[in-house]
């Protein structure tokens, strides 16, 4: 399963969705996380106080992360989160070491019988 992470360092959930410029993409299998790709996007934030909602931007991140099942990030707005739902992303949001956070997207996407067992995962997408 292909996940997509907003992370400046590549080992920590560490940066807002809107600040994010790229997204870390990893493929999580058999409880094995690999970053197997970087994407750019054009930063969702604007930085500006009415927050607006940005379609373009939105759209261009919801198109850059289209094979991804979740995407992990410190810290995402109520519009965009429920955008990226609505546009089949599971959102998780998660600080800290990147493995754990992985793992709980996973388990969050996962409706097999490999749910909570990572090391059981047969998933290839």
């Amino acid at each position: 399963m292909l996940i997509a992470v907003t992370s400046k360092t590549g080992t920590e959930v560490d940066q807002h969705f809107g600040h994010a410029e790229k997204f870390r993409i990893f493929k999580y299998r058999k409880g094995d996380p690999v970053q197997v790709s970087e994407v750019e996007v054009e930063k969702y934030c604007s930085f500006d106080p009415d927050h607006p909602f940005r379609h373009a931007q939105l759209n261009g991140i919801v198109e850059a992360l289209k094979d991804c099942k979740a995407v992990v990030t410190a810290m995402i707005g109520e519009l965009p989160k429920q955008e990226m739902e609505k546009a089949g992303f599971k959102v998780i949001s998660a600080e800290g070491p990147l493995e754990p956070a992985l793992k709980l997207a996973h388990d969050t996407v996962c409706d097999g019988h490999c749910k909570g067992r990572p090391e059981k995962c047969e998933h290839t997408v």
